[in-house]
């Protein structure tokens, strides 16, 4: 590639001048942790190595004090207080959340809250989103302040939370979430978390520090909750942070923009006035360039607004395949979680596989026992070039809504293995994000962890093959009674469910207004853009 714009946002292109981020940053080294075990594992190792005036800031959609983060610990709760009490700053933003009762985490993230206060931190229980709206960035950032070089950040979707801690064999968290009861009692979890090295962390510890000094009080959109905060004597305004650290150095070949979204809210954001969605404009650059193959794995994928973005990549290349790895059913059951959703997917799908009849190519994931695994992660690679790991799910929610957080990566080496430039646009193959994609591949289908029964899968049409015939195996197998030897692999063709008219009816309004709600203003949604 001639420049990393040909990919990448430009500063202008994030459509949010008052950002102190820049446009992107090269020199670094970036590395997919795959499962929660292994991000959890090497998150303990990296806090450990903390020691005092060092920086740990930390912001998240759901805390649990006690969710272990190794089978014998540390808990989040003591992995945090214990850096606190070796002279560690530690700070966290975690979403306030909504009620329990409504499987949100209201009493988890405010019990994460007092022990990390207890223990010397300081956390703000942050509500200043949209009505129906969160905060759902998870991001870790450790700042090194005699020793740049060990500097290291943690971006990605997996929380510090039940459920998560899950790993290859996806027997589940043996803490888990109540969840749909297709799950089983231990729901079986995927998820990516990105470490990144390099400039870039100097630009995550940014993004923290944004949030963190707005002035907007946290329970701005909350006045109940107010009062109860000041009656509990619970932190309402953030201590000034430490002064920034310089930038780490350059250590690899990673270029990485970091993609965010804020909705247009008010009181205004001081650092994104009228919002900001560099997360669904980067998409929206990449896809548009996407010729061979756009591989996504994600939790929701039902926007029809994404989808048509999807939708017109496919219509104007006829060899493009688009592959998607969601979960099979809906994180919760009844008829209020799941008819909306049902109607938000069958939408997106619809539009998909019109426009890209017999390239468009949806699964679903499976442990060894049958047992369903819940698709959390957020992944997307085209072309094998641009490759993206975060928070944000293929929706109108997470491109416009809530706050969110993604790391887009070029990797300037370019992987020699045929086919050299599967775009066609002379850009090559990079190791990088190639790698990801065969790594999670690997995976869905049983073959090789060390790479060795890769030969069918690096090209975009032979792998689309290859997904396609495992999945139809197995899913010959199971109607077929399970006789005989199961299939290798774990995925099955995903059947959206349609929904009745008369339930359509109220999940409609149901799934646009409070499921896959609007953040931008209003003069975007008439111009249906972002």
């Amino acid at each position: 590639m001639d420049s990393p714009a040909d990919w990448l946002l430009t500063a202008e292109e994030r459509g949010n001048p008052a950002t102190r981020l820049p446009a992107w940053t090269e020199g670094n080294l970036v590395e997919p942790l795959v499962h929660g075990s292994t991000y959890f594992d090497r998150l303990v190792q990296a806090v450990e190595a903390l020691d005092a005036g060092d920086h740990l800031f930390f912001t998240d959609w759901r805390g649990d004090p006690d969710e272990r983060l190794r089978p014998e610990g540390p808990s989040v709760a003591q992995l945090l207080t214990e850096a606190v009490r070796r002279g560690v700053c530690v700070r966290g933003l975690v979403w306030r959340s909504h009620w329990d009762g409504l499987s949100f985490s209201k009493e988890e993230n405010r019990a994460l809250d007092r022990e990390v206060e207890h223990g010397g931190g300081e956390v703000i229980l942050d509500q200043r989103v949209r009505r129906n709206g969160s905060h759902h960035q998870k991001l870790v950032v450790l700042r090194h302040d005699q020793d740049p070089t060990r500097d290291v950040a943690f971006v990605g979707g997996i929380d510090l939370c039940h459920g998560r801690r899950d790993d290859a064999d996806h027997a589940g968290d043996p803490q888990p979430l109540p969840m749909s009861s297709v799950y089983g009692p231990r729901p079986p979890w995927h998820d990516v978390q990105l470490q990144i090295r390099g400039p870039a962390v100097g630009v995550l510890d940014t993004v923290f520090r944004e949030r963190w000094d707005d002035p907007t009080n946290a329970d701005v959109h909350n006045p109940l909750a107010w009062v109860r905060d000041r009656l509990r004597g619970a932190r309402l305004e953030p201590d000034p942070l430490p002064p920034q650290l310089p930038p780490p150095p350059a250590c690899g070949p990673h270029v990485v923009q970091n993609l965010r979204t804020y909705p247009a809210i008010h009181p205004p954001y001081d650092f994104a006035p009228l919002g900001e969605r560099s997360v669904a404009r980067g998409y929206s650059k990449a896809v548009q360039r996407a010729r061979r193959l756009i591989y996504l794995e994600d939790q929701y994928l039902w926007s029809s607004e994404v989808a048509r973005l999807f939708a017109g990549s496919l219509e104007a290349n006829p060899d493009l395949h688009l592959v998607v790895v969601v979960p099979r059913v809906p994180e919760q059951e009844g008829a209020i979680s799941e008819r909306p959703q049902y109607i938000g997917r069958w939408q997106a799908l619809q539009l998909c596989e019109r426009a890209g009849r017999g390239r468009v190519h949806v699964y679903d994931v499976e442990n060894a026992a049958g047992t369903p695994v819940y698709v959390h992660a957020k992944v997307c690679v085209v072309d094998d070039v641009w490759l993206s790991v975060g928070s944000d799910n293929f929706n109108r929610r997470s491109w416009t809504h809530d706050s969110e957080l993604s790391s887009a990566v070029l990797d300037t080496t370019r992987d020699p293995r045929e086919p050299r430039d599967p775009g066609g646009r002379g850009d090559g193959a990079r190791v990088l994000a190639r790698d990801l994609r065969l790594r999670l591949a690997r995976e869905h289908l049983d073959r090789a962890a060390d790479g060795s029964e890769d030969a069918d899968l690096i090209d975009p049409d032979s792998f689309v093959t290859a997904l396609q015939r495992s999945a139809d195996a197995l899913q010959a197998w199971h109607d077929g009674g399970r006789a005989g030897p199961r299939p290798p692999g774990r995925l099955r063709p995903h059947r959206a469910e349609r929904v009745a008219w008369p339930t359509r009816l109220w999940a409609t309004p149901v799934y646009r207004l409070m499921v896959d709600p609007d953040g931008r203003p209003i003069r975007l949604r008439l111009r249906h853009t972002f």
